[in-house]
């Protein structure tokens, strides 16, 4: 089996509309759905809650918040070429703890870069390995051949992430602080 077969086997979910419910081997239970314009201020919340650490492995800058424009660009989505999926806690306060994208490139609709946040106090329990099996399925079943994402050198998780995926790596021109990890989905 393939790693990506092997990645995809690793959710144990149920699927209610657009949302998927998961259980973490911990017993934690979650919502994975569709981003939502409304979930701007829950979207921002997430980012400020993430540690200045976490903030600079996701957008390679270090920042506090998310400027309103790209608040904006990243919960009210084109849904034709932006796939954004957000996680909750269920019950509670159903806080976001995890962010996960992807955006197909204008000129090339069958390569899209990926993204992948998850809350500090979430990381280490397999959320992100499920949020690329779930990037992967859809992107896959809606005509998706390369996913990439740009990734900081010392982001040590996501590497060993796109290594178990299958992905290989190539220097980002311009910028010899990331690696391009790229995922063949054909």
């Amino acid at each position: 089996m393939s790693p990506l077969g092997l990645l995809a086997r690793v959710a144990t979910a149920r699927r209610d509309d657009d949302a998927v419910r998961l259980q973490l081997p911990g017993g934690e239970r979650l919502t994975v759905r569709p981003v939502r314009p409304q979930d701007a201020d829950a979207a921002q919340v997430f980012v400020r809650s993430l540690s200045p650490a976490s903030r600079v492995l996701r957008f390679h800058i270090g920042i506090k918040e998310l400027a309103p424009a790209m608040l904006r660009a990243m919960t009210d989505v084109d849904p034709a070429r932006h796939v954004a999926l957000v996680v909750q806690r269920e019950g509670g306060d159903g806080a976001l703890v995890a962010d996960a994208r992807y955006v197909r490139e204008e000129g090339d609709p069958s390569t899209a870069e990926f993204a992948i946040a998850v809350a500090d106090e979430w990381q280490g329990r397999g959320l992100g390995r499920r949020l690329l099996a779930h990037l992967v399925e859809h992107a896959r079943a809606h005509g998706v051949r390369k996913l990439y994402g740009d990734v900081l050198h010392e982001n040590r998780r996501m590497i060993a992430l796109l290594r178990e995926a299958g992905g290989r790596f190539a220097p980002v021109p311009g910028d010899a602080r990331l690696t391009r990890g790229v995922v063949a989905l054909a």
